[in-house]
């Protein structure tokens, strides 16, 4: 396995990456005009063989922190650490370029998430209601 750090859309493996967002997010779309929008998007992609089964995706948020938005693994391919491998990978490739803090946003129901955040240093600095009344998680990360 490795990762793939590509910045900008990776069109590449844009099907690909679509169709493990909707195996993972249970059938959600991830649109290319919705990629398109994230200025500073870098995206990490766990390969193997050719074949895509992980992912993480961020982008700079304004007010200087750095948002990771989106990622995931083929449930085939789960507790392999392969998440943590797409954060340690995420999170040295911004350090790299100057960002100092990294923020996620976490959902109960996804409570694998949630554990892996914890264990890589983020704290819960907040929870909200998105726009759809799901309650979320906000955590943060500041680098040493």
């Amino acid at each position: 396995m490795h990762i793939l750090t590509i910045e900008g859309i990776p069109y590449a493996w844009l099907e690909a990456l679509q169709e493990i967002h909707a195996h993972v997010f249970d059938g959600a779309k991830l649109p290319v005009e919705k990629l398109e929008k994230k200025e500073g998007l870098l995206c990490l992609l766990a390969v193997e063989d050719e074949a895509l089964f992980g992912f993480k995706l961020g982008y700079p948020h304004p007010d200087g922190v750095f948002y990771s938005w989106l990622g995931g693994v083929h449930v085939t391919m789960r507790e392999r650490g392969i998440a943590s491998q797409l954060m340690k990978a995420q999170h040295a490739a911004i350090q790299e370029v100057g960002f100092q803090k990294v923020r996620t946003y976490g959902r109960n129901t996804r409570k694998a998430m949630l554990i892996t955040n914890l264990k890589h240093g983020f704290d819960i600095v907040s929870t909200f209601l998105d726009e759809k009344g799901r309650h979320k998680i906000i955590f943060e990360k500041t680098f040493d």
